[in-house]
């Protein structure tokens, strides 16, 4: 729990491991391309959000489900050596969900998942871990889980004032945003044109300010890679952030280190730009690696690349 100088953070993601491979070029619909090498990674967003939250200096608690297999348990020693509270991380019947990754040459990648026990958590599981999700400092959720379990979290956060940060990815059309009030919402440009169903990036702001009133979003969060990261607020100007400049080696990953870093700078009480700032850093240092997770920087890292971003 919180204490004077960390701050908890509660997470609701899933746990998998990914099966890794590179290749020259990534394969198009029917092709069959070669494989340059194949790693095995532990990964999913719930957990690499958890263990970026957790470098960051934050006390975490990762909600979410693993299989009664040797990979779900050697999933929980990964997770305790971060020190990250696994007392609401729940064993299920299928097993530990997997994803498939392929990445090409520029860094880019194409991803399978498949969920096992991440399906399996329930509402009524989210509503016997009421109590920690309302003394968190910040709530962190994806949409790697079923979407009853977030709702059922998210109503828990709201009703106790807790803020509330959501990463739809992958994004679900059916998401019943009306049902929560989100405070902030972290997408690509992609998932932002299928929340707000229209390019916000190409319309006025206005009109992207009426869109978020009515999906009760307080503050729509667009990382765009290199480019600068765009806030739109419901109330107020829109804003933008630089990046940290790089030379990616893949970009697995990297979207999760920003949402677990922003969170926990946010439960700090840190300013917006300042953690959407610390944020693009970590993001973009993770892509200097491979795999989701190893990358994922330390605060003392993040914060020396700090200077680098203007003020």
């Amino acid at each position: 729990m919180s204490n004077s100088t960390q701050k908890s953070v509660s997470v609701l993601g899933s746990l998998n491991i990914d099966y890794f491979t590179k290749v020259e070029t990534l394969p198009v619909p029917g092709e069959t391309v070669a494989s340059l090498s194949l790693e095995l990674f532990q990964g999913g967003k719930g957990a690499n959000q958890a263990i970026s939250a957790a470098r960051q200096g934050a006390n975490v608690t990762l909600i979410g489900t693993v299989g009664d297999d040797a990979e779900g348990e050697s999933y929980r020693r990964a997770l305790e050596a971060e020190k990250i509270d696994l007392s609401c991380l729940q064993t299920g019947s299928a097993r530990t969900g997997c994803a498939f990754i392929t990445v090409d040459e520029q860094g880019e990648n194409m991803i399978v998942v498949s969920s096992g026990a991440n399906a399996e958590l329930t509402d009524a599981a989210i509503q016997e871990k009421k109590a920690r999700l309302s003394s968190a400092d910040a709530v962190l959720a994806n949409f790697e889980i079923p979407i009853p379990a977030l709702i059922g979290a998210a109503r828990i956060a709201n009703a106790a004032s807790v803020p509330l940060v959501i990463n739809p990815s992958p994004y679900d059309p059916v998401f019943p945003w009306q049902e929560i009030q989100t405070d902030y919402l972290i997408v690509n440009e992609g998932e932002a044109t299928e929340v707000m169903e229209f390019d916000p990036l190409q319309e006025d702001e206005s009109l992207v300010r009426q869109r978020l009133t009515e999906l009760r979003v307080e503050h729509l969060i667009i990382t765009r890679g290199s480019d600068e990261t765009i806030v739109y607020r419901r109330s107020g100007e829109a804003v933008a952030v630089e990046t940290l400049p790089v030379l990616p080696v893949d970009t697995v990953g990297a979207g999760d280190a920003f949402a677990g870093c922003f969170t926990c700078r946010i439960a700090e009480g840190d300013s917006l730009e300042n953690a959407i700032r610390a944020a693009n850093c970590a993001g973009a240092l993770t892509t200097l690696g491979p795999g989701a997770q190893n990358p994922i920087p330390d605060r003392e890292k993040v914060t020396q690349h700090l200077e680098h971003l203007s003020t």
